[in-house]
């Protein structure tokens, strides 16, 4: 089942199943023929709801049921990405480390992050260049940049 919301980087489809949030798209968005469209799933109108918040910057956390698909290494990629406070950065190295590994890992870290299926609750824009350049995103750079922007702190 999906659900298409309307952000300000663009349209993102909520896809779930079995109870729990499968996927965020970006648009434009690859075809679904054969799933179902609906705005009654519980956990797509708790995703949608959280992501209103989010980009109201009500919402620093999400607390939704998650079942990403993904091999047990990517798994625990993204198990390190959630941990990655809001506002805040880590280069594939740091997340390579975070599981015990080498520099050597941070490309199987970018290819796992890469592959994240649910971008913004699981914050794989908050991987960044060892040297704090933006890499490569999913949804594109400059999404990624509007995400970040919003994430950092205001002075007053």
């Amino acid at each position: 089942m999906w659900h298409v919301v309307d952000t300000p980087i663009g349209p993102l489809r909520l896809v779930a199943a079995g109870g729990a949030l499968t996927a965020i798209e970006f648009s434009p968005f690859r075809d679904r023929a054969t799933d179902e469209v609906t705005d009654e799933e519980p956990v797509l109108l708790q995703a949608a709801a959280q992501l209103a918040q989010y980009f109201a910057g009500e919402r620093t956390e999400f607390d939704l049921p998650l079942a990403p698909k993904g091999t047990p290494f990517q798994q625990r990629v993204w198990a390190e990405l959630v941990k990655i406070g809001y506002g805040q950065t880590a280069s594939y190295g740091d997340i390579a480390h975070r599981l015990g590994l080498t520099n050597a890992a941070s490309r199987a870290v970018g290819a796992a992050n890469g592959r994240n299926p649910i971008p913004i609750v699981v914050p794989c824009h908050r991987v960044i260049g060892a040297d704090g350049t933006l890499t490569g995103y999913a949804g594109g750079i400059e999404r990624k940049r509007i995400l970040l922007d919003l994430e950092r702190p205001t002075l007053v």
